[in-house]
Formats: C-alpha cells, structure tokens, sequence
C-alpha cells in the first residue's frame, strides 16, 4: 500500500511537471510568433508613432506628333480615413461640407470595412473615402479637418483633354479592381490605373513611381512633422511624357467628316507605320470620364446603341469589298497564275459562274492594271478559279487555298497586326479546314467560294488592315506594324514597331498593282481622288451588306512615287465606295499636303452634315 501511495505521488509530480513544461513552451512559441512573424503588433505600434503618407506621382503627359499637348494632369484631392483613429464627430456636419446624405456616409464605411469589396481592408492601414474633390470641395474641408479625427487629405492628379477628339484612342484612367491589386503589386486599393486607349497599353510607362513620406506621432495621434528630417521619406519619380504619331489637327478633321455617319477613317505613313489620324465614329468628348462623375458617364456611354464605346478602326470587322482586289491580283501574280497581260472575259458577271457575281459595263476582255483601275469582279474571280482549280499547280484544293491565306497572312490579314492599342481584333481569312467543315467533304472548289475573291463572303478586316494594305503596297512589299505612339521619353520604342515585315512577294508585282491604282484614280472608279498637284493611287470598295444598304469604302496612297502617306475610309450603310468613302478621303489627303487652306469650310460642312442612314436596299453591284 505504501508503495503504491509512493508511485501516485510520483506520478502526479511528472504531470504537474510536463504541464508547466508545456505551459512555458506554449508561451515561448506565442512569444516568438508575436516578434518574428506577426506584424499586427508591429503594426499597431508603428501606426501609432508614425503616418505613412503615399505621394502620388505626376502622370506622364501626352503631346502629339508637332508637339500639340492632349492630355495633362490638374490637382485633385482624396479624402482619407484610417478607421482605428476615427473618434467621436458631427457626422451631419461632415456630410454637408463634402454634399452628401448620411445615408451616403454610412454605406462608405460599410464598403470600406467589408472585406469582399476591400480585401486589402485594415483599420491600420489609410483607405479611400471619397476620391477626386475640386479645388472648392477641397477647400471647404480643410477649414474644419481638425474637427474629423481620423480623416486626411490626399493629393492627387486627375486627368484633363485639351481637345474633345480621340478619346478611344487616347483612352482613359479609372480605379483598379481586385484582379489589378492581385496582378501588381505596384497598385493598393484606391489607386488609378488606364482602362483603355494609350493610358492603358503605355500603363506603367505612364504611371511613374510612389513616394511616401513618413510623419511622426505625438501620443495623442496628432503629426507632429517629418520623421528624421525626411531621412526615411521617398521621392515619388513622374511617369514618362508621350509623343504620339497621331496629328491632332487630322484626327479633328476626320472625327467631323465622320459626324453623323458610322464609321472609320485611318491615316498611317507608310515608311515608318507611324498612324497619323485613327477616328471612329460615333465618338465621345473624353472629358466625360474624368472626376466623380466617370461611372455615371461610362454608364451612360455603355448603353447607348451607337455604341460610342466601340473603337471601329481596330475593332470592328467589316467585308473589305473591293478594296481587297489588290491582294488577289498580288497572289495570283506570286503564284504565276497570272501575267499582268492575261486577259480574261467579263460579261457584267462572272461568265463561268452564270453571271455571278454580278459586275458593272467596261471593256472586256481585259487585263490586270484595267481590271483593277474598273474593278472587275470577274477578273478576280476568274484568277481564284484558275489558282484553285488547276492540279497543275497544287495536287488539292485544300494545299491551293492554304497557300492562299498563307499569303493573306503576310500580307497583314487574318491576324492581329500588333498595334499598341488593346483591343484590336483579328479579322477572319478562312483554311481549307472551315470549308471541309461546312461541306462535310472534299468536294468543294472556287465556284463554292467564289465571293472571297471580291472581299465577301467569309472575309472579314478591319479599316486598320485596309490602311495597312494601301501602306504595304505605296513601300512596294513590305509594311511596319501600325502604331500610335512615336516616342516614350527617354526610352525606346518596343523593336516591332521600327522592323519592316515583308510580305514574300515580289516587288515589280507591287509595281504593277500601284499602276492599276493609279489609273483607278486617273480614269477608273475612284477618280473623286484625283489632285492637279499630287498622284493619288487608289481603289474603292463597296461591301455587300445583308443587313442593309452597302457599306462605303476606299483605300488610298500617295504620291505615286515615294508614298508618305496612306488612308482608309470606311462607312456603314453609305453605298458605293465612290459616293461616301471617296469624298472623304480626298478632303483628308488634300488637308494632309496642303493644310488647313486647302478645304473650303462650305465643303467641309457639307460632307459632316450628310446624314448616312440605314437601308433595307440589298440590290447592289460590288465595285
């Protein structure tokens, strides 16, 4: 018995030992978690001594190609709030000095502490109560911030438009999302990045970097001045100014000309693919999403049916109609389908087809350079038979067709061609695959379809690519991808944007497609474009359209020799190329070499007055 007694004693001793073992270890543990992992203490004592003050820098300014300033910065205030701090106040008399509800005021703080809409949410940490005040806002609270503790002014810089033009181009800047804040974490919550345009795609050459200046504490939280002199304090470095390519007194011009009309027109130079003018229309006065009333505007934008949001130069993807011969005749030339003296036969149609496509009354037979200038559709049909068709040359039609859009490809279609604006769409050129598709077999050829040798059917580009083609041909074979901006200060341009691209074909081809434009505009379809002093090259284009009344469309370079500049004009539901298209694009080119005194205002007016409406009249010839 006694040794039992003995053994229990021993035993209770080893518990109450291990447990205060246990006890010591749990606080040793907590303790080094305390100090060597977890920062809430850390960040608690910190926030307490200190104010970490985020300086914003200067946004990059934007300038065009002579120099002409777009866009630039104008001060702004955000007000502030770090919750932990936040003490007792006349809430009433908060919400009338900044002209909001209570109401207003009490969903703020809600949003702010809720952790699904901030989860960068923390009562130590500075967040966002109300953004972008106006000079008088700003200063109506300043005079009675002592009487809010826990609030602070901000500094900021908001975006300002000289002009009410190229707001898509040019694009615009909102608060970043959740995804910004996770992808980068250059950005916190409240912070401002581009949504569209330059401002975005140029971002973070754009966006500068934050400073901070650290501000010291007393014990009641009031800032007593800079810690250390500014010792630990941050300089925030501005972002890069732009020039960009764009010529603002062009894109004016062109953002007129297309009032009342659906839209584009597209400049670029061809030597360096520098884009000197990129309007669609409808448009917006960029100015309409700047400050706090960014997301009512942006609303409002979003659903009106013009779709003023749409950026019609890269985005939409039309039929290139006839504008879309030249490739054909290029292809066909590579390929050794044609010479430019094959003749082939047109009787107003397509002969082997029954008559269709349909085309117009010119002389027949005729060669290429004629065929161009009138825009046969025959021609061009008849060359896609013969590149398709014949075994001689491919052992199927499906390797035929291949090398077709290979040749496509090259020639800037079919696939984005890579312009520093986000956005841009694809177009569409068809493989063989897509028709083995649609006909569940091989047994398809040229007369299936036949439309693609005119710019129809399953075709599809956008006016960037039709401008890249009229730059591509005025170089003679080769094309730089299209861009927006021409210099990043103190930095270079990305290499894409300075190497030519050449298409593979030969260059006296080229040569021969550039006379067929040039006689288009001496004596053939398109010659509205003609100039006494300049030698336009040029080819209309009128898109069938099933939804309505054909689609305008011209493509231009000039002069002849040595190109500087090359133009695509496209208009919805306008008619033939030579009607709408043409007319506007003479009034750009004559601007481009003679300058402002080279239109009559009368002239001007008259063409941005004219109305373009929508038709259900189908019953049109392409040409």
């Amino acid at each position: 018995m006694e040794n039992f007694k003995k053994y229990a004693y021993e035993n209770r001793r080893f518990i109450v030992i291990g447990s205060v073992i246990f006890v010591l270890l749990v606080y040793i543990v907590r303790l080094a978690l305390l100090q060597l992992v977890d920062s809430n203490y850390k960040a608690s004592a910190d926030n307490n001594a200190f104010l970490r003050k985020v300086l914003y820098p200067a946004r990059g300014v934007i300038y065009d190609r002579n120099g002409q300033l777009l866009v630039y910065n104008q001060p702004a205030y955000d007000v502030m709030l770090i919750m932990r701090e936040i003490q007792a106040f006349d809430t009433l008399d908060f919400c009338r000095t900044l002209g909001i509800t209570k109401e207003v005021f009490d969903k703020r703080i809600a949003d702010i502490k809720n952790k699904k809409l901030n989860p960068g949410y923390s009562s130590y940490v500075p967040q966002v109560f109300m953004n972008q005040l106006s000079s008088y806002e700003y200063g109506a609270l300043q005079e009675k911030l002592y009487k809010f503790p826990g609030f602070y002014i901000q500094n900021r810089t908001i975006r300002e438009y000289t002009y009410p033009n190229a707001a898509l181009l040019l694009g615009n800047i909102g608060e970043v999302n959740r995804r910004d804040i996770k992808d980068d974490n250059y950005y916190n919550q409240g912070d401002y990045a581009g949504r569209a345009g330059v401002e975005r795609s140029y971002e973070k050459w754009l966006r500068g970097k934050k400073g901070i200046e650290v501000l010291l504490r007393d014990a009641r939280g009031r800032i007593k001045g800079r810690f250390e002199d500014g010792r630990h304090d941050e300089v925030p470095i501005s972002g890069k100014n732009l020039t960009l390519a764009i010529d603002i007194n062009l894109q004016i011009l062109a953002e007129k000309l297309l009032k009342n009309k659906v839209g584009s027109i597209v400049m670029i130079e061809p030597a360096t693919g520098e884009v000197l003018c990129l309007a669609s229309s409808p448009g917006y006065d960029p100015n309409l999403l700047v400050g706090r009333k960014r997301g009512k505007n942006y609303a409002m934008l979003e659903e009106d049916p013009t779709k003023p949001l749409f950026d019609r130069s890269i985005m939409a993807m039309y039929p290139p109609g006839s504008t879309f011969k030249p490739t054909q005749g290029l292809i066909f030339l590579q390929e050794g389908v044609i010479t430019p003296d094959k003749l082939y036969t047109c009787a107003r149609g397509y002969p082997y087809h029954g008559g269709k496509p349909a085309c117009h009354g010119h002389g027949s037979p005729l060669a290429l350079i004629p065929a161009i200038a009138t825009s046969c559709n025959s021609y061009f049909c008849w060359g896609l038979h013969d590149m398709l068709d014949s075994r001689r040359r491919y052992p199927t039609v499906q390797e035929a067709l291949d090398k077709w859009k290979d040749y496509m490809v090259a020639q800037g279609y079919g696939y984005q061609l890579g312009i520093d604006l986000p956005g841009e769409k694809r177009g569409y050129i068809p493989n063989s695959k897509v028709y083995d598709k649609v006909y569940k077999s091989a047994r398809w050829n040229s007369s299936t379809i036949i439309s693609i040798a005119i710019g129809q059917g399953e075709v599809l580009a956008t006016p960037l690519q039709i401008c890249n083609l009229a730059a591509t041909i005025a170089n003679r074979g080769y094309y730089i991808v299209p861009h927006v901006v021409r210099k990043i200060e103190n930095a270079q341009l990305d290499s894409i944007y300075t190497h030519r691209k050449y298409t593979g074909i030969d260059q006296e081809h080229y040569r021969v497609i550039a006379q067929g434009m040039r006689m288009a505009v001496v004596g053939g379809t398109c010659r509205g474009l003609n100039m006494r002093d300049v030698e336009v090259c040029g080819k209309t284009g009128t898109a069938e359209n099933p939804h309505g009344k054909d689609h305008s469309a011209c493509m231009a370079f000039a002069p002849y020799n040595e190109p500087k500049v090359a133009i695509a004009v496209y208009v919805e539901n306008a008619g033939f190329g030579a009607r709408m298209a043409v007319p506007l694009a003479r009034v750009m080119l004559e601007r481009y070499f003679h300058g402002a005194q080279a239109n009559s205002e009368a002239d001007v007016e008259s063409l941005s007055n004219t109305v373009v409406k929508a038709t259900n009249n189908n019953n049109r010839v392409p040409r």
